[in-house]
């Protein structure tokens, strides 16, 4: 069977932006600043930050080194490497399969949102039952998912470098832009509460997000908070979804990965910190420690709330930042939605038209599933991990909490003891290149990585309460 060309990035600028792109998403905007909250602000940071330099650098740089290795897409490369592997492939495949249809109906929320600014109806985005509302309506989010699915489609189906490169350079700096004017905005806000007159300021916010709190900590709590910051590692890099082993494939061997790997991790870390002091702080000023408790409503219940507070300049300042969410959960979803079209081309031998039809085709089918799992096939799960939860809840934890760990246990196990580290260190190294972190790679990718890989997966099942 022909295989069709896939395409490159055209250079090195294009392939860290893309690959940034992909990492910076809804993990780093509505998932890592609720946990930081919630695990004790600079407690969190510090314990992610740790994971990021060590257990999560170990993955990313191991499947981009498969990718560039192989040339092949996440179904594939596997098997290439070792042909009694494919079945890593396989999953690697449905991982992104099942994320992909819920990061849609999550993206046309955003949307949902963004055109409720634009139309200045903040106030009624901002009101008591309007999330929940807009999800349990048998329609409208399926149109908004959509609308969604389709940007994504179109920058897919243009193919690596005049769609994914292309529109990467452009969304990705705008939205640097954009969180960082929303970051300074935030840093000045003061609230006095007319009920109990005690005033609130921004740098109150910030102190409760970087100074680490151990108050009421635990061991388990401290455990706990690791597993959050690990967890959070597969949002954030897009680790175990199959996205980096096809980016790798469209990296050029003459580029330096593992400088590239840096500057990926340091984007991705940039941003999501830039993003609790953009959430944090100011749902601290206007709504005291209880709203920083709102868990994974805060974006949408939340935060609508702060800018309505904020009068008619809040109007703006919140279609600010469902543009700035919006830019990051595309730019994260074309990404998902590569990793499964290069699957079927370097699989089926398809053309990339064919493949993003056919894909994006299947993904869309089950986004509406998804978007009616709050309405007509309403259920509440009775499975204790994820109790009184619906399909995007079942379709959540299946993805990331139990495919992922696998996907990246399997992988440790791989590298780490059939094909031996110096198969990745070599391809890191292949130019000349050097290897700062070599033997902690080693001792990651074999020990350490593994072990946190198998208590993540058994904490998934509530093992450790």
């Amino acid at each position: 069977m022909e295989k069709k060309e896939k395409g490159s990035f055209t250079s090195s600028l294009g392939f860290i932006l893309a690959a940034a792109g992909s990492a910076v998403g809804l993990g780093n905007i509505w998932r890592f600043p609720y946990l930081a909250a919630k695990d004790g602000g600079g407690l969190f940071l510090v314990v992610y930050l740790v994971f990021a330099l060590t257990f999560g650098f170990t993955l990313l740089i191991s499947e981009i080194s498969i990718g560039r290795k192989t040339k092949e897409s996440p179904l594939t490369a596997y098997k290439k490497l070792n042909g009694k592997w494919g079945f890593l492939g396989i999953f690697s495949f449905v991982v992104p399969f099942i994320i992909y249809p819920y990061y849609c109906v999550i993206g046309g929320w955003v949307v949902k949102y963004l055109s409720s600014y634009f139309v200045f109806e903040g106030h009624i985005a901002a009101g008591e039952g309007f999330f929940t509302g807009f999800i349990t309506d048998q329609w409208q989010p399926i149109l908004y998912c959509a609308i969604f699915a389709v940007l994504c489609f179109v920058i897919v189906y243009k193919g690596v470098e005049n769609g994914i490169e292309k529109y990467s350079k452009v969304l990705m700096p705008t939205l640097v832009v954009l969180i960082l004017f929303i970051v300074v905005y935030s840093l000045f806000l003061s609230y006095t509460d007319p009920e109990t007159g005690v005033t609130r300021t921004a740098g109150e916010g910030v102190a409760i997000y970087l100074i680490p709190s151990f108050k009421g900590v635990t061991f388990g709590g401290f455990l706990k908070i690791c597993l959050d910051a690990m967890g959070q590692l597969f949002y954030s890099l897009s680790i175990a979804m199959g996205i980096m082993v096809a980016y790798g494939s469209y990296m050029k061997d003459g580029e330096n990965l593992g400088g590239s790997v840096n500057k990926i991790e340091i984007f991705d870390t940039g941003i999501a910190f830039l993003a609790g002091l953009v959430i944090i702080p100011a749902t601290y000023v206007f709504q005291g420690l209880d709203g920083m408790k709102a868990g994974p409503s805060l974006m949408f219940v939340a935060l609508p709330k702060v800018f309505e507070s904020l009068g008619g300049f809040g109007v703006f300042l919140g279609f600010v930042f469902f543009i700035m969410v919006l830019f990051a959960a595309l730019t994260s979803a074309v990404s998902i939605l590569e990793a499964i079209v290069s699957s079927g081309m370097d699989k089926f031998g398809w053309s990339r038209k064919k493949a993003t039809l056919i894909m994006a085709a299947a993904g869309f089918v089950l986004s509406i599933v998804t978007c009616l799992g709050y309405n007509v096939f309403y259920f509440e799960s009775t499975f204790a991990p994820i109790a009184g939860g619906q399909i995007l809840d079942v379709f959540d934890w299946a993805s990331n909490n139990f495919l992922m760990p696998i996907v990246g246990l399997f992988t440790c196990i791989l590298i780490g003891w059939v094909l031996k580290p110096k198969t990745i260190i070599d391809e890191i190294t292949k130019n000349g290149e050097g290897f700062g972190r070599k033997g902690l790679y080693v001792v990651m990718v074999r020990y350490v990585a593994p072990l946190l890989l198998l208590i993540l997966l058994l904490s998934s099942f509530n093992i450790f309460k």
